[in-house]
C-alpha cells in the first residue's frame, strides 16, 4: 500500500470537479444531524472553499481529502479537523455518497488516513464523535481499531430529539 492509495481507494486533494459531489453531500439534509449543520451551502460557497483550501494542515488545522475510486472520481470525503498542535491530535470525519456505502470503501479510506496521520503528520492520536444511532459508523471505527472511550449522553440535538454520541480514540504513537 502506497501512501494515500491502495488497490481500490485513493485519497487526494479536493478538485473543482468535486463540486457536484460535495454539494450533494453537504446539502443532504439526512446527514445534517451527524455533521451539526443546519443550513444548505450554496455552490458559490463550496466553490470558494475548494478554491481557497491552502492544504497546509498546520496552518488550517484541518484537511479535507476526496475519497476517489480508480478513475479518480470522488465518491466521498474524509477530514482531519480540530487539529490540536500541543496534544498532537485531530478529529476524523468521513462521508460517502449513499450508493457507495457498505462496500468497505470507508474502512479503506480510514486506514489510509490513519497511516497519513501517523507517518506524515506525526499525530499522536485521532478521534471521532459518532452518534450512537449510526450503527454503520460505530462498526467502522470499532473495526478500524479505534477504542470507544466514552458516551456523551444527549449530546446532539436531532430532528426527533436528542442523541447520545460515542467517543472513539486511536493512539498512533
Amino acid at each position: 500500500m502506497t501512501l494515500l492509495r491502495d488497490d481500490v481507494v485513493m485519497l487526494r486533494a479536493v478538485e473543482p470537479e468535486d463540486l457536484e459531489v460535495m454539494s450533494l453531500l453537504e446539502n443532504d439534509a439526512s446527514l445534517w444531524d451527524s455533521a451539526c449543520t443546519t443550513v444548505p451551502y450554496s455552490s458559490h460557497v463550496l466553490r470558494e472553499y475548494i478554491k481557497q483550501c491552502s492544504y497546509d494542515f498546520y496552518a488550517d488545522r484541518s484537511v479535507r481529502l476526496a475519497i476517489a475510486l480508480g478513475g479518480g472520481v470522488a465518491v466521498g470525503f474524509i477530514d482531519l479537523q480540530n487539529y490540536d498542535p500541543q496534544h498532537q491530535r485531530a478529529e476524523v470525519g468521513i462521508v460517502l455518497m449513499r450508493e457507495f456505502q457498505c462496500r468497505g470503501l470507508a474502512r479503506r479510506a480510514l486506514a489510509l488516513l490513519v497511516e497519513y496521520a501517523r507517518d506524515v503528520l506525526h499525530l499522536y492520536q485521532v478521534y471521532a464523535y459518532v452518534q450512537c444511532a449510526n450503527l454503520p459508523a460505530l462498526r467502522l471505527f470499532q473495526s478500524a481499531g479505534f477504542e470507544r472511550t466514552a458516551t456523551l449522553a444527549q449530546w446532539v440535538r436531532c430532528a426527533d430529539g436528542w442523541s447520545d454520541v460515542a467517543v472513539f480514540q486511536l493512539r498512533l504513537g
